[in-house]
């Protein structure tokens, strides 16, 4: 068992226990190769905001957990069976080409992408999980979040119409309130 100390929550009130969630395993395939498009009219604003954002693509994806206690691997072949033994915090992260609001993107992809995104998750101890690994082969079990990468630009108002012109872009990858461990399989 590692020593590393787990994060600290956030002082915000946008976290989410991980044991108020229903536990959600063994998502195969669950996640996506590629971006998906997030269908959105053209950009307007006519009486809104004067600037304003858009979410461009998303892509599901599980967020990992990386303190001690939360990453295994076991093989070859034989039972797994793991447990979360630290507690910590999985938070958003967010980067573009200009200043932007964590806030105003989470709640953007709120809208456009999943109601369950939030700025961070918090994950207690204990959520335990057992699997059969396949012969000659090693498993590898991570927890972490089931959540998204996005895609977003940000917008701002041009004239006296409806329409804006684009300021900036990012990526966002955001955890949602559901929890669990990934599982894969190497030879090694």
């Amino acid at each position: 068992m590692g020593t590393a100390a787990a994060e600290e929550a956030p002082a915000d009130d946008t976290a989410t226990s991980a044991d108020q969630t229903t536990e959600i395993n063994d998502r195969q395939g669950w996640e996506d190769d590629t971006d998906q498009p997030v269908h959105e009219r053209a950009p307007r604003r006519c009486d809104g905001p004067s600037t304003w954002y858009s979410i461009t693509s998303k892509k599901a994806y599980h967020i990992p957990s990386w303190w001690n206690g939360t990453k295994f691997k076991d093989g070859p072949g034989g039972t797994m069976s793991v447990s979360v033994t630290k507690g910590g915090t999985i938070s958003l992260e967010v980067g573009g080409s200009i200043e932007f609001s964590s806030n105003a993107i989470v709640a953007k992809a709120k809208a456009q992408v999943s109601t369950k995104i939030t700025g961070s998750v918090t994950v207690t101890t204990g959520h335990t999980y057992t699997r059969e690994i396949s012969r000659n082969k090693y498993g590898h079990l991570q927890y972490g979040s089931w959540g998204y990468k996005v895609n977003w630009k940000k917008y701002k108002a041009s004239g006296n119409g409806c329409n804006g012109i684009e300021i900036g872009r990012g990526t966002a990858t955001l955890p949602t309130s559901e929890t669990g461990w990934k599982y894969r399989e190497t030879s090694s």
